[in-house]
């Protein structure tokens, strides 16, 4: 029998979608090794937890979630990834009950890890000591891709596509996390997404930390690989998760509003509205070319949905340049505003930039970009109401109603009579109705 048959593990997910992805695969490599996942109140044999550390509160996030695991697991073998893993390797390591913490590069390595480890901690017996181990390489060293397609516990899949960083955005530390930008080539992605077709797969997010970047370590590109993906029969949907501005190209836009499966949906990352502070930034674009992506999306897709990320509060951000930045998206036909305070990341290049913003200021800011949002959020599911859309229903929790989202990303919910659990991962047509109480998603009746 092999070590790990009839073990339980349990899996947490902070951060992104890509962070999602990798556990996904990460649990079904564990599955395939005999392991199950531990149902609720039961106590696992293992432990994974991956990180984020986009803001300090993430961090904190990070570490209070790992104690809370550890209490709830007294005796399980902790295993540790993600970002903050690798940012800060032994501080995590050296926290109460986690035995292994492995960096990015090391991913790649993780079933022999854990095989290596877990054997040592059963010869330890009962009552043995964490191991408080971490294994991480410098970002020069990060070149490894961990391929991942995988659905999790949810109805859409997560294809990784890309990962890594070039940029070095002044306030970010992903490029330190993730190492050097790399990707999967196109044949292996085309292969998975199949596979992922074969297993009844409907949608698909395409995830990476920076996806218009794709195709500098194999010499392709992202249209290619999108116009590949567009092929695969028996996918219905395809999602980008992001896309930054600058690789928006026309010839792109008019893919996607062309294409057989991809959605009109983006999620584009602004950051900020003035010039002067995407300078300050580092940022590869400037507010004009920004109107302009969101102008020609809209030209070929009246009803895309497009979500804008905007970081308040970074230092040197003055009154006036918040200013533009609430003029620009006020005046901006985008659907939702995605509002992240600052955080102060040790070893970023915005550190040396004198000017703070105190944490009054950087709440209300964000503020008056969230209310922004919520108009906006507003208007455009109200523009819906009457018309007819499909939607990719998802199982609801018990007692819950019917749920799932329209091609341009509207979140609709149906009666619980007009749906079973056999309806999870059907497309159905309805009819959208109106808003529900707090506007947060739209009812929906469904046509025969």
């Amino acid at each position: 029998m092999h070590i790990f048959s009839g073990k339980k593990a349990a899996y947490l997910t902070l951060g992104c979608k890509l962070n999602f992805s990798e556990t996904s695969t990460i649990g079904r490599m564990l599955q395939e090794m005999g392991v199950r996942t531990a149902r609720e109140g039961e106590r696992a044999d293992i432990c994974i937890i991956n990180t984020c550390s986009v803001t300090d509160v993430a961090d904190h996030k990070c570490r209070q979630a790992i104690s809370r695991m550890v209490r709830a697991n007294e005796g399980a073998f902790v295993v540790v990834t993600g970002c903050y893993a690798q940012l800060e390797p032994e501080r995590l390591s050296s926290m109460e009950g986690v035995d292994l913490v492995v960096g990015t590069h090391e991913k790649a390595l993780m079933r022999q890890l854990l095989t290596e480890r877990w054997t040592e901690a059963l010869e330890a017996g009962v009552g043995r000591k964490p191991l408080h181990e971490h294994l991480t390489s410098e970002r020069k060293d990060i070149d490894s891709f961990v391929a991942s397609c995988a659905r999790g516990d949810r109805t859409r899949w997560f294809l990784k596509v890309q990962d890594g960083c070039d940029r070095f955005c002044t306030y970010c530390t992903i490029p330190m996390a993730r190492g050097k930008s790399r990707n999967a080539p196109i044949s292996d992605l085309v292969a998975q997404t199949r596979e992922a077709a074969c297993e009844g797969a409907m949608e698909i997010v395409i995830t990476g930390v920076n996806i218009g970047d794709f195709g500098k370590s194999t010499g392709e590109n992202l249209l290619d690989l999108l116009e590949r993906l567009d092929q695969v029969e028996g996918i219905k949907r395809f999602r980008i998760s992001s896309l930054e501005p600058d690789h928006i190209s026309d010839q792109l836009i008019d893919f996607i509003a062309g294409s057989r499966a991809f959605m009109p949906h983006f999620h584009l990352p602004l950051q900020s509205g003035s010039d002067r502070m995407l300078r300050l930034m580092g940022r590869h674009y400037g507010q004009s070319l920004f109107a302009q992506k969101v102008e020609a999306i809209r030209a070929r897709m009246p009803e895309a949905f497009i979500g804008v990320d905007i970081m308040v509060g970074c230092r040197g951000e003055t009154p006036d340049m918040f200013e533009e930045t609430l003029l620009l998206l006020s005046n901006l036909d985008v659907s939702k505003l995605h509002v992240f305070p600052y955080s102060e990341r040790p070893g970023t290049a915005a550190l040396k930039i004198p000017l703070k913003v105190d944490d009054e200021e950087k709440k209300r800011r964000s503020r008056l970009l969230l209310d922004l949002s919520d108009r906006k959020m507003r208007s455009f599911y109200e523009r819906h109401v009457g018309r007819e859309a499909e939607v990719l229903l998802e199982r609801p929790q018990q007692g819950k109603e019917m749920h799932g989202f329209t091609e341009n990303y509207i979140r609709v919910e149906l009666p619980l009579e007009t749906g079973s659990m056999e309806d999870d991962n059907q497309i159905v047509r309805v009819r959208l109705r109106g808003l529900n109480a707090d506007d947060s998603l739209v009812l929906a009746e469904r046509l025969e």
